[in-house]
């Protein structure tokens, strides 16, 4: 150590020293001057302040020779998990890299005779949360009995949308859940849209599928009709606007999804 130069006592002092030595611009400085701060209050068992509180805080006096303490690693760890629970990891590896250069210089200077964080790392990052099962969570809501069989047809066969709403009934073979070989589309599906299918078609033998809830203008082409109730067929737009409304409640954003989602892998709930 020389003495021209001799070891502060306080670690806030050393950290004046050492961001006064180091090549650093105005900005960077100030950055370091924070993150070097914010582990004084690990070093006295203290948590260390958040948020805005942070930056305008003043520090606990140090000691700059407890960097040397046996327990320092420790400490130095716990601080760094606590804080993980609100920092970013771009900050936390920000404050980590700091530190390093600073003792880095300490021990140069033979202010501290001991690395106080040789192991020290940022804990991993959490596994993102998985996404939420938003076909199933459909398929559980209290809907009426065309929306749903119709969703359980799209999440089960996981055919576009078009191609569902294309079928018309003398296209289906129920008992094999599937569409019949002369059909345009060759589709199967799954005990959901099984169970459903039979009562959507009560007293219908031809015609669309999936029809609406009133009857077709007189331009709406005969293969677009329902022969016994004069329905038309339902429409991309509205079926997707009706999912879009029902799904709203379920949605964090509030708006609702597409019909994509019922293409999505999951357990389908049974109806």
């Amino acid at each position: 150590m020389s003495m021209d130069h001799p070891a502060p006592v306080e670690y806030g002092a050393a950290v004046d020293r050492y961001l006064t030595a180091a090549d650093l611009g105005t900005a960077s400085r100030r950055i370091y001057r924070i993150s070097l701060l914010g582990w004084a209050w690990p070093l006295v068992d203290r948590p260390a302040p958040t948020g805005r509180d942070r930056r305008g805080a003043h520090p606990p006096a140090v000691p700059l020779a407890s960097l040397d303490d046996p327990g320092a690693p420790e400490r130095l760890r716990r601080g760094l998990a606590e804080r993980s629970t609100t920092a970013r990891p771009s900050t936390l590896t920000r404050e980590l890299a700091c530190l390093r250069a600073a003792t880095a210089w300490w021990l140069a200077q033979g202010w501290i005779t001991t690395d106080p964080a040789p192991d020290l790392a940022q804990p991993p990052a959490p596994a993102p949360p998985r996404p939420p099962d938003r076909a199933r969570a459909a398929l559980t809501l209290r809907a009426p009995l065309r929306e749903l069989t119709l969703w359980y047809f799209l999440h089960e066969s996981r055919a576009p949308v078009e191609h569902v709403l294309a079928l018309d009934i003398d296209h289906l073979d129920l008992p094999a859940r599937r569409t019949k070989r002369g059909a345009t589309t060759r589709l199967s599906w799954g005990e959901g849209t099984a169970r459903l299918l039979p009562l959507l078609l009560a007293g219908r033998t031809a015609g669309p599928v999936f029809v609406t809830a009133r009857r077709a203008p007189a331009a709406t082409p005969p293969a677009d009709r329902c022969p016994v109730t004069g329905r038309g067929r339902l429409s991309y737009r509205r079926a997707a606007e009706l999912f879009t409304a029902a799904t709203r409640p379920l949605d964090p954003s509030g708006h609702g999804w597409t019909l994509l989602a019922l293409r999505e892998r999951g357990g389908p709930a049974t109806p």
